[in-house]
């Protein structure tokens, strides 16, 4: 009779271990998904501020053809 009580308590914290082992897992591909979704983000970014520098060039262009042909006024 002594000897169940530990053997139900050794089973349920193997259970637990297991349970614990395969959170762990899970976490690390959480942290691995986590960091791709941010690199990518940063990529995102830049990628948007090289379209904006373009778009800014785009504009004082189009400025300088307006005010060549005198279509704006001054």
């Amino acid at each position: 009779m002594a000897d169940e009580p530990n053997n139900i308590v050794l089973e349920h914290l193997r259970h637990i271990r297991r349970a614990v082992d395969r959170i762990e897992l899970d976490l690390t591909d959480v942290k691995s998904r986590v960091s791709s979704l941010e690199q990518v983000q940063g990529q995102i970014l830049a990628l948007m501020g090289t379209m904006n520098q373009r778009m800014d060039r785009f504009d004082e262009r189009l400025g300088r053809v307006e005010r060549r042909f005198d279509l704006v006024d001054t």
